[in-house]
């Protein structure tokens, strides 16, 4: 057959893999519209071991077979629901009434989030294939056979699609209801009531569009008016035979069609699904109108333009609406545009104020002082940028510990050779390293130095202060082994309990000795503070103003508050952005 579909066909049978929520889940609405298309004819639940060697993950899973219904029925089968065991776990009242097909048992179990789950845990010892096999022997179906002439008859009942019916959308033909699916509209052979539905949903939807259009091209007042009069008309003849469009038998008509949700707009309801009134769409106008601008008399004016329609800074752009040169733009927005320093002068580029005087500022500085010195144009970016820089953070509102990994190695070495006394010739082979890779530390020639303070003030019998040290810097606590007997002939390494605690307990002083050592010298001090200031105090957010856009296709009578007109800047401007609100604050999503 030359009909291509992503829906298998009446009678058609299909097995999926699902994590067992999809049949355990307490909210059945899935299940529902599954139950509404297609028969459960059965279904095996999984161990939640079973996919743990080719794709690393424990979860109980579930095999569910469905064999499609010939339409959409109101059933609600027993699957649907959920049932609890003799032994108090809650499940799928299918598996409830059919153990048979788990193959495990089911067991309660803590989640990470201090709750309860259950989970299929697998037999020990049995065998899943044997088990698989018997399960699947009490599944019993049939799969319909098709007459070769049923199937190319139906192929004759299919047209080439008209590129004017979108995708996925019915449409009336000669008096028949056909639709749309790629390539090919294929009739449908309905009842007549859900027929005459059909037919008169897609003239509201036509119409609907067709008004939608009007606006959008800013039509005449008089032609919208004409066609929200017919609406109108249609809309109220169709619900005097066939009641709302939200209604439970206009939806199972018409909800396969892809325009089915901007019907179910054209009526206003509350909370609970009843009809309040018809949408503005039937009386005003709700769509603003694009407006092209094609002259503006100020280079303010410009500037906005150009962020509205392009969403940067435009100069060829701006400087068609002004009849202005780019020098005379640039200089009439200076401190609300500049040009980037590190672009080449024959692809000059221009940001806005709250883009550049942002991010890694204190880098940008350093750009902008290197290239002002040859180019007395960017000295208004060294100025601004000066104005933006946060102010340092001071040494008494840092805390450094030993493992910080933006302190450079050789203020450790220096640390380690004034705690330790280090010998003048022990310095040469004992050095600290630190790779940018691994994110690793380590310290060379741990037991070359033999001293008192290496190997009994700072240090333990079986770890020196080098090696102490060491440990320090990558994050982890000391911990000294002994081996113990376990056999005749055998030993296992463990934990020396006293010697540990000892070990870290001078682990500790060793910490406290940096701490009031890291500060101490005023001219490692500063270079320290400068060090951190550069590192992680350069950035500064974003402010982001959306007030200059214009949101052409949205209802005139709506009114964004400022805050979400810049969270739609940022968006705009930003390439990936995240709307983040606290879970289950109503509060807060109401304010939004």
């Amino acid at each position: 057959m030359q009909r291509q579909s992503t829906k298998f066909a009446h009678g058609g049978i299909i097995a999926l893999v699902t994590s067992k929520g999809t049949m355990d889940k307490e909210n059945s609405s899935v299940r529902k519209y599954i139950s509404q298309r297609a028969e459960l004819i059965g279904a095996i639940r999984l161990p939640d071991n079973t996919f743990k060697s080719n794709a690393g993950t424990e979860v109980t899973s579930d095999i569910i077979f469905l064999k499609k219904r010939d339409k959409i029925t109101d059933i609600e089968d027993d699957w649907v629901n959920l049932d609890t065991t003799e032994n108090g776990i809650r499940m799928n009242k299918y598996f409830v009434d059919n153990p048979n097909m788990i193959m495990g048992t089911m067991t309660k179990e803590s989640s990470q989030y201090g709750g309860e789950r259950t989970e299929c845990k697998m037999i020990e010892g049995s065998d899943l294939d044997y088990m698989l096999s018997n399960a699947i022997s009490n599944i019993e179906s049939e799969i319909e056979e098709y007459d070769l002439d049923e199937l190319i008859g139906d192929e004759e009942k299919s047209i080439q699609a008209d590129p004017t019916v979108k995708n996925y959308s019915y449409t009336v033909i000669d008096g028949k209801v056909y639709y749309r699916e790629n390539s090919r509209m294929f009739e449908k052979d309905l009842p007549e009531t859900t027929q005459n539905r059909i037919k008169g949903m897609v003239e509201i939807r036509d119409c609907t569009r067709k008004l939608i259009d009007l606006q959008v091209d800013d039509s005449s007042d008089n032609e919208i008016k004409i066609e929200q009069e017919r609406l109108n008309r249609l809309y109220d003849n169709f619900v005097k035979k066939y009641g709302r469009i939200n209604s439970r038998g206009n939806n199972q008509a018409f909800s396969e069609d892809s325009s089915y949700y901007l019907l179910c707009s054209l009526e206003i309801t509350d909370s609970k699904g009843n009809f309040q009134r018809k949408a503005d769409m039937f009386s005003k106008k709700t769509i603003k109108a694009k407006k092209e601008i094609t002259k503006v008399d100020t280079s303010n004016e410009a500037l906005i333009v150009s962020l509205t329609e392009k969403a940067k800074v435009d100069m060829e752009y701006m400087q068609s609406i002004t009849d202005k040169t780019e020098d005379k733009l640039v200089k009439e927005l200076e401190g609300q545009i500049f040009r980037i320093p590190d672009t080449p002068a024959e692809e000059k580029k221009y940001v806005t104020a709250d883009e550049y005087l942002s991010g890694n500022v204190r880098e940008k500085l350093n750009i902008a002082r290197r290239i002002a010195e040859a180019n007395p144009e960017f000295e208004v970016n060294v100025r601004e940028l000066e104005k933006v820089i946060p102010e340092d953070i001071k040494a008494s509102e840092i805390a450094v510990k030993l493992g910080a990994t933006w302190i450079p190695p050789e203020y450790i070495e220096q640390f380690i050779y004034e705690l330790l006394d280090t010998d003048y010739w022990d310095k040469k082979k004992i050095q600290v390293h630190y790779s940018e890779f691994t994110g690793a530390w380590n310290v060379t020639g741990k037991s070359v130095d033999k001293g008192v303070k290496a190997t009994k003030t700072y240090g333990v019998k079986k770890a020196s202060a080098y090696k102490i040290i060491e440990t320090t810097l990558n994050l982890n606590d000391i911990k000294i082994y002994k081996k113990i007997n376990v056999g005749t002939d055998d030993e296992k390494s463990v934990i020396d309990k006293q010697q540990t605690a000892i070990a870290q307990a001078k682990q500790d002083e060793i910490r406290m000795k940096f701490e009031e050592w890291i500060f101490k010298d005023p001219d490692r001090r500063e270079k320290l503070v400068k060090l951190y200031n550069e590192k992680f105090n350069s950035i500064r957010n974003r402010q982001y103003d959306g007030s200059y856009l214009k949101f052409y296709g949205m209802n005139p009578e709506i009114k964004l508050r400022e805050h979400q007109v810049n969270a739609i800047a940022r968006i705009l401007y930003n390439g990936n952005t995240l709307l983040a609100h606290e879970v289950r604050s109503s509060e807060k999503l109401l304010k939004w």
